[in-house]
């Protein structure tokens, strides 16, 4: 235990890649986010969409997940899940949420900070009809974040829907869907030696976009 703990005490990392000053970035953070998007997809990033997804409960308690990213537009960013789940329940009582990704191919992060929202049913509708069958099925099976006596439980729930929709459309579940965060606010990080960071800021403030350089 000794040597792990000084193996990661001593792991040291100067960041060298790039530079983020004011004067490159756009005005609209929705658009900087897609430039960013654009460089990590051309870097062969794996898993480029994930992003990790932050919520409080009702009595202040924090979690996070990792969650995908599958669609966004105009400060808007789309992720699916159980709306029943641990994260379902906390958005239901807090909408308030935090989403990041991180980058470390290109030395950057992006936190985005925002209200979510249930997306409307023809919206979780059409991303439901277009996932793989085995993933549609699994959405059946699994009640997320509920308790399992065994893994052969979670197996014999998806055997019983295989045969229930055999032959039939898979529909969506009502309690599978998807969210929206509404941003207002970005933080865009770039890695810089010595850990005097760029940290670029956009803040919501009557519809418009106040962007701030803030202390590594």
């Amino acid at each position: 235990m000794d040597d792990l703990r000084n193996h990661i005490n001593s792991l040291r990392e100067d960041f060298t890649k790039g530079t983020l000053n004011e004067s490159d970035v756009q005005e609209n953070p929705a658009l900087q986010f897609e430039n960013w998007l654009q460089e990590a997809i051309k870097a062969m990033i794996p898993e480029v969409q994930a992003m990790t997804l932050s919520t409080v409960s009702e009595k202040n308690k924090p979690s996070s997940r990792i969650v995908y990213l599958r669609e966004f537009d105009k400060n808007c960013f789309v992720f699916y899940g159980n709306y029943s789940s641990k994260k379902g329940k906390h958005l239901n009582q807090n909408p308030n949420a935090c989403i990041n990704f991180f980058w470390p191919e290109l030395e950057r992060q992006i936190r985005i900070e925002g209200v979510v929202v249930p997306c409307n049913t023809i919206t979780s509708d059409s991303y439901f009809n277009s996932r793989p069958l085995e993933s549609k099925l699994g959405a059946w099976a699994s009640q997320q974040s509920e308790l399992l006596q065994s893994r052969k439980e979670l197996e014999e729930k998806l055997e019983f829907y295989k045969k229930q929709f055999e032959g039939k459309e898979v529909s969506r579940p009502s309690y599978w869907g998807g969210w929206v965060l509404k941003a207002n606010y970005y933080e865009f990080w770039q890695g810089r030696k010595s850990r005097l960071h760029d940290r670029i800021s956009y803040t919501l403030e009557k519809n418009n976009w106040i962007i701030s350089r803030l202390s590594p």
